[in-house]
């Protein structure tokens, strides 16, 4: 049986605070298996999201994003996600959440599922940077609601937990 949630986390390791969203995805594996709990999450780590992302969508009952943020408030915001055009800049290997969603609405010619993004704030991005001290901070801030989502997975529930005024 598929997993019902799916889960992607956006970043590279190599480019300081972008691990954000890796680094999360590493815990959540490691937390839901020794919760036993894995089987309802599917995990997808990549450095960015990318059209067929949206076949992963299929069959699912909730998306979830995860990334690390330039100027993003911090900790963290956290809000629903919706399909969006996608931008035609004359490539199509990297998108946004809303992106992704569009795509399996045209793909799919049906709804997506309720999607969300965890956008956690990063400081710096440089190659071969480390995770920064304040990145740090907000890392343990996201992981704390992550895990507060795993355990209340459902979309109302999401829709009360969404960061005011963050879209």
């Amino acid at each position: 049986m598929q997993p019902g949630i799916v889960v992607f986390a956006c970043g590279n390791r190599s480019r300081g605070d972008d691990a954000i969203g890796p680094l999360l995805l590493e815990r959540l594996a490691s937390w839901l298996a020794a919760a036993g709990r894995s089987s309802e999450f599917a995990l997808i780590d990549d450095y960015q999201l990318q059209i067929e992302h949206a076949l992963d969508l299929q069959g699912r009952r909730l998306a979830l994003f995860i990334d690390a943020g330039w100027q993003t408030p911090a900790p963290l915001v956290f809000y629903a996600a919706a399909a969006a055009p996608v931008p035609t800049r004359g490539n199509t290997h990297s998108l946004s959440p809303q992106g992704v969603l569009e795509v399996y609405r045209q793909v799919t010619l049906s709804a997506p599922p309720p999607s969300f993004v965890l956008c956690v704030r990063g400081e710096q991005f440089e190659l071969g940077a480390g995770l920064s001290e304040a990145a740090g901070v907000n890392l343990e801030a996201a992981w704390g609601r992550l895990q507060l989502l795993c355990t209340q997975a459902e979309a109302a529930r999401w829709r009360a937990l969404l960061t005011p005024g963050a879209d």
